[in-house]
Order: C-alpha cells, then sequence, then structure tokens
C-alpha cells in the first residue's frame, strides 16, 4: 500500500539504542527491560509491571494470575481481537461476549448488567470479565468496576489500543478501574518493541503471580524457596510457567519510543481532529468520543452510511493504494466459539458496527496531504456506490 492503515515510527534514536544492547552485556531479559517496566509503571502510575513476548502472553498470564481454571467463566467483548477471549480458552474456562455500546464500540455496561443479573439466577457470573479500550478509548470503567465488585468478578483492562489515554481523570493502566491492565507493543501500537507486552497492576501478590508465569514458573528469590540454605546456584519450580520473557534489545527500542510518546500521541489526536473536520457534513459516521476520556487513537473507524457499500469502498481504497482495515469480525462470529456455542445473533450491535466498518490509516507518520487523499478517495467512492 502506498498508505498503511498502521506504521511504526522509527527514527536515527530507536536504531542507535538497539545498536547500544547489542555492544553490551546483555541481550535476553536483564536490567533494560526492568527500566522499561519501571518508566511504563510510572507513567501509567501502577504499583508493578511485567513485560512479555506480547500482549497474547500478557493476557494469558493475566488470567491465570487471577486465579481463571476450568469451569469458570470469562466474557469479553466481541468487538476485538481474538486474543481477548482466547486467553480464557488456555485456562481452560468457558468464553462468553457482552455485546458494545454503539457509539464507543467498546464493551456496554448497560448490556454487562442485564448479562449479570440474568447470569446470577442460574448460578453463572464471570470469573473474569475483559474489557477492551477499543481504538484507544476507554470503556465505562468506573461503572464496569462497580458492577465486578457487585457481581465478584475480576477485570484485566486489555488496553493494547490505549497507551496515553485517559478515563475520568485517570490514565488508562493506573489500575483504577481494573485488576490487571495489559499493554501492547506490536509495530502498529502506539510505541513498538517490535513484538511486545506488558501487564500492569497494583497488587503485589498478583505481580509475583504475573513474574511466575512469565518466568518458568521457577524462582531464585531466597524468602520464596523452600531450601532455605539453598546454595547460591539454586532455584525452585514452584508451579508450571513459560518462557514469556522480552528482551533488553527489545526494551531499548521501548524506552527509546517512550521518550517521544507524548509527541505520538499529539500527532494521533491531531490527525483525529482532521479527520473530524474532512469528514463533518456528509452520512460517514465518525468515532464518537466519551467526553469523560481521552483516546490515544490507535485506531479511526468509521462506519459507511449502508452496508452494501462497505465491500466496495473497501476494494477501492485498496486499489487506491490506501491501506484500509476492518476492526474486528466479531469473535463470536469465529467458527471456533460457534463450535463452542456462542450465537452471533445475541450481539446486534456488534454486527451492526462490524457490517459497516472500515478503519482508516492512522499512524503519527500519516502526512497531511496523505490525509487529504484518503479523504477524498473515500468521499469520491461513497459518493459513487451511493448513486
Amino acid at each position: 500500500m502506498t498508505i498503511p492503515y498502521g506504521r511504526q515510527s522509527i527514527d536515527d534514536s530507536d536504531v542507535n539504542a538497539v545498536s547500544e544492547i547489542l555492544r553490551s552485556d546483555w541481550l535476553t531479559q536483564g536490567p533494560t527491560v526492568t527500566a522499561f517496566e519501571r518508566a511504563l509503571a510510572d507513567y501509567c502510575g501502577a504499583g508493578y509491571a511485567v513485560s512479555v513476548v506480547n500482549a497474547t502472553a500478557a493476557l494469558h498470564i493475566a488470567a491465570l494470575a487471577l486465579g481463571l481454571e476450568p469451569g469458570n467463566r470469562l466474557w469479553t467483548s466481541p468487538n476485538t481481537f481474538l486474543a481477548s477471549a482466547n486467553c480464557g480458552r488456555y485456562c481452560g474456562a468457558d468464553v462468553d461476549f457482552v455485546d458494545i455500546d454503539p457509539r464507543t464500540y467498546c464493551m456496554s455496561a448497560d448490556r454487562l448488567e442485564e448479562k449479570l443479573i440474568a447470569a446470577r439466577k442460574v448460578n453463572a457470573l464471570p470469573t473474569v470479565v475483559v474489557t477492551v479500550a477499543f481504538a484507544g478509548q476507554s470503556a465505562e470503567a468506573d461503572r464496569i468496576y462497580d458492577l465486578s465488585r457487585k457481581y465478584g468478578f475480576a477485570i484485566i483492562d486489555d488496553a493494547s489500543h490505549a497507551l496515553g489515554a485517559v478515563y475520568k481523570g485517570n490514565r488508562v493502566g493506573s489500575g483504577h478501574f481494573a485488576d490487571i491492565t495489559v499493554l501492547s507493543f506490536h509495530p502498529v501500537k502506539i510505541l513498538t518493541t517490535g513484538e511486545g507486552g506488558m501487564a500492569l497492576t497494583n497488587d503485589a501478590k498478583l505481580f509475583q503471580r504475573l513474574a511466575h508465569f512469565r518466568n518458568h514458573g521457577m524462582t531464585r528469590d531466597a524468602e520464596a524457596l523452600e531450601e532455605k540454605d539453598a546454595s547460591p546456584w539454586y532455584y525452585e519450580q514452584h508451579g508450571l510457567g513459560f518462557n514469556y520473557r522480552l528482551t533488553d534489545i527489545q526494551a531499548a527500542l521501548g524506552l527509546s519510543q517512550f521518550k517521544k510518546l507524548e509527541g505520538f500521541l499529539a500527532r494521533r489526536r491531531e490527525l483525529a481532529e482532521r479527520y473530524d473536520k474532512l469528514l463533518a457534513g456528509n452520512k460517514i459516521v465518525r468515532p464518537w468520543q466519551d467526553p469523560a476520556g481521552l483516546s490515544a487513537y490507535h485506531l479511526y473507524p468509521i462506519k459507511v452510511p449502508d452496508p452494501s457499500i462497505r465491500k466496495a469502498v473497501f476494494i477501492g481504497l485498496r486499489q487506491a493504494g490506501i491501506g484500509v482495515q476492518v476492526h474486528y469480525i466479531p469473535v463470536c462470529n469465529q467458527p471456533y466459539y460457534r463450535d463452542l456455542g456462542a450465537r452471533p445473533d445475541a450481539f446486534p450491535e456488534a454486527q451492526a458496527y462490524y457490517n459497516s466498518a472500515i478503519s482508516l490509516p492512522m499512524f503519527p507518520g500519516l502526512t497531511n496531504p496523505e490525509q487529504d487523499r484518503v479523504v477524498q478517495v473515500l468521499l469520491d467512492l461513497v459518493s459513487r456506490e451511493m448513486h
């Protein structure tokens, strides 16, 4: 594509930061990983951070740390990437979905409350609810948190799109409305480590469990060892874990990117404001922003005026070299989840959004003339297809 839908922003400072590590004594998990974790935890306002190889791994260890197991239930939004649901299946839990708010395209607090009332009557409440900060905007986190206290479920906030977002005065990741928050550092996200993810929490016990699952279930911590008079080389495995560790090479890139985070966010918000103005006055539905929050604008999803023209508009944009995408096919539509009993027609708002949605290019390196071209081609295609 001449203009991709998303792209990393890498400069010489990033290359130099990685080169320094390649010439150092540490390549795998070392002091740069610790520094990156501390920087992100401090920025978000969280007590602890555990970095991992990607956000999918972060969701997995978050679910494990919260004790999710066979016989439990995990609920999430159908409008998300597969990993938000799959983390429940990795733990052997049943997975179900909660329909979305037609304005934010995030999980609806109203639909969640209705589903919880019905589930309590049949003793089928969830153990974990995974909220999703879709496109960079938080769900109604305060209302969902209040429901978690009333109905006894834990919250994982899948904020893979939302580093730098704010909701009701709290940075996403602060843990104000979630037990664990997950971030992604994939190349098209707000900042990148190539591949990578992070789990943030304010709970010391959850932090220990997250670190345990990241690193084979093993420990060298003298206070945690069963063998109290251990030799200096000694370690113990206390459970089944995984090798999900981030490397110092990746963390060096992340730390370098972090120095530019506010600039990345400012440019994304500027581009979103330009899209809003350029698309005003026609029937294209622009993304609505909750005045209680501030989006990180990982995506700029529009809805075309008529679902019947979406495919033609999408293909036309691609043929013009504009790398649009659709986020997302509802997870409940996937054959795997249908085979497990998911009913796509039970989530009408998610289906209505999906049937009309197109994500326009959104990344800091997108120039104003490129954005103007995206909008002009889009408007021409919509006008042609509507007539």
